[in-house]
């Protein structure tokens, strides 16, 4: 039995809750049988109390899900959208002897700098979020180096696969059909 402001903490053994329960109420009558006793359990004290942060975790997961589903369409359909119009070009490329791996470089390098791009202002402004954010805790701890290296590879490869989709496809097409549109 431990003291805790204003508080008494009670260790008990899972098999005999009830009655230790029922046991500590007849005591506690006997000491102050003007005052009710009132218990509860620490795990569900600490339930409670992250509940909150249960919330919001499924919230960020539910619309960061969106967000990634959303920006991975807008990369593919801008993705279509360039290559509609450098269509000629991809022909032209195909015809001086340009293979499928020299187009897609062509194509994804911009991307890929994009993302890199994006990544080294995200990945302080992250930091610095979840710095503040993790201040709020009585347990400190910090989110290792590798996450914040790991979060811009998952990125490009991603970004890499769309693009790669797309520009695979162009460029295996026949360069005489994209050449006789006029």
């Amino acid at each position: 039995m431990y003291q805790s402001g204003g508080a008494i903490l009670v260790k008990l053994k899972s098999h005999q809750i009830e009655s230790t329960l029922a046991e500590i109420e007849k005591k506690w009558k006997v000491i102050e049988p003007d005052f009710p006793l009132r218990s509860s359990f620490l795990d569900a004290n600490f339930q409670q109390l992250f509940s909150s942060y249960f919330m919001l975790q499924k919230v960020v997961r539910f619309f960061g899900t969106i967000a990634i589903l959303i920006s991975i369409m807008g990369l593919f359909a801008l993705t279509a959208f360039i290559i509609k119009q450098r269509n000629k070009e991809i022909g032209i490329r195909k015809v001086l002897g340009a293979n499928t791996r020299n187009i897609t470089a062509l194509i994804g390098k911009d991307f890929l700098l994009l993302v890199l791009v994006a990544s080294f202002i995200a990945i302080p402004v992250g930091w610095w979020a979840m710095d503040i954010w993790l201040q709020d805790f009585a347990y400190q701890t910090t989110i290792d180096w590798w996450v914040y290296a790991a979060a811009p590879i998952i990125v490009l490869i991603v970004a890499l696969v769309t693009v790669s989709f797309q520009t695979i496809k162009a460029a295996l097409q026949n360069p005489v059909k994209s050449l006789r549109t006029e």
